[in-house]
């Protein structure tokens, strides 16, 4: 099978290829799925999983990527809930190789079943943003009704998600970003907009919950925003940052099928939508996550056509 993988960690970016592989084998409770739609993250090549096991061994050269749709080609000796042909879609584990390729094996309950009418590559666009979103703001930003959220990024793949789910659940969103995401971050639904590079973040005023994507000094400031009890969730990284009559708290996100399966509800019905930016082949991906162009959206690759 074709796939794309690193080598070399140095290399970043430049050091992804195009191979020939092995096809997967399906272990206990694991399926082979065969990848239609696939999603990557650039900080990826950060993520000590991509380099090393859990007993830190090397383990290159890796597949990337962790974010797939596609149908289920094999089962493993164990595994139910899932049959073959079925049509799929989900997270793969850290520290296996992942969905940039035509087959991948990974485990069953991290993967939930992609209704027909919804397609592939909206299915490969939403595993990580959104169970991100949805883990941050209601595992553990527990936001309520009435709340507000401040959202960064909210044009991006996560924030854009971020603020449609907590429209929803009756919260009042705040988006950020530059100043040319501004009619995209209230077409998904934000309240209001902040351009962080002109517009003055601490005129907002208090707020509930703050959502970070991004860290460092706008971390910091957003910190000093929230109102008493209320939480700093972030996805950059452990912080030192603490509101000062609130909390912080820094996650990982984790696959689970539940949540998945609210999610396609969601789009299926018209609440959600996910935001795709660029959809390239698998042939031109390694091109395309070279390229110096500003991506807008979740880059998906398209694996078969």
């Amino acid at each position: 099978m074709k796939a794309i993988v690193v080598t070399d960690q140095a290399a970043g970016m430049a050091g992804m290829t195009l191979v020939e592989r092995t096809e997967p084998q399906a272990a206990i409770n694991d399926v082979v799925v065969q990848v239609h739609a696939a999603g990557f993250v650039n900080t990826e090549l950060e993520w000590p999983s991509t380099w090393a096991d859990r007993a830190f061994r090397d383990r290159t050269p890796s597949i990337l990527g962790h974010e797939l749709a596609g149908v289920v080609t094999a089962l493993g000796y164990g595994t139910t809930g899932l049959s073959i042909g079925q049509r799929v879609f989900g997270l793969s584990d850290w520290h296996r190789d992942g969905t940039l390729a035509e087959y991948v094996a990974m485990e069953a309950r991290n993967l939930a079943p992609l209704p027909s009418d919804v397609d592939f590559e909206v299915g490969a666009s939403l595993p990580i943003s959104g169970l991100t979103a949805w883990q941050g703001l209601f595992q553990h930003g527990h936001l309520q009704s009435g709340q507000s959220v401040l959202a960064h990024g909210a044009a991006g793949a996560v924030g854009s998600v971020v603020t449609q789910l907590a429209r929803e659940a009756g919260a009042y969103v705040i988006g950020t970003g530059r100043a040319a995401d501004r009619r995209k971050a209230l077409d998904f639904g934000a309240n209001e907009f902040v351009d962080l590079g002109n517009d003055a973040l601490e005129d907002i005023g208090g707020v509930d919950l703050v959502f970070d994507v991004i860290g460092g000094d706008v971390q910091k400031r957003s910190a000093a925003l929230i109102r008493a009890g209320g939480t700093l969730v972030t996805v950059v990284g452990p912080t030192n940052i603490r509101p000062a009559d609130g909390q912080a708290i820094d996650f990982v996100v984790e696959a689970d099928r539940a949540q998945l399966s609210e999610m396609v509800h969601r789009i299926r019905d018209g609440r959600l939508r996910t935001n795709i930016g660029k959809v390239s082949a698998l042939g031109d991906a390694v091109d395309t996550f070279n390229s110096a162009e500003r991506r807008t959206g979740k880059t998906i690759i398209r694996v078969r056509p």
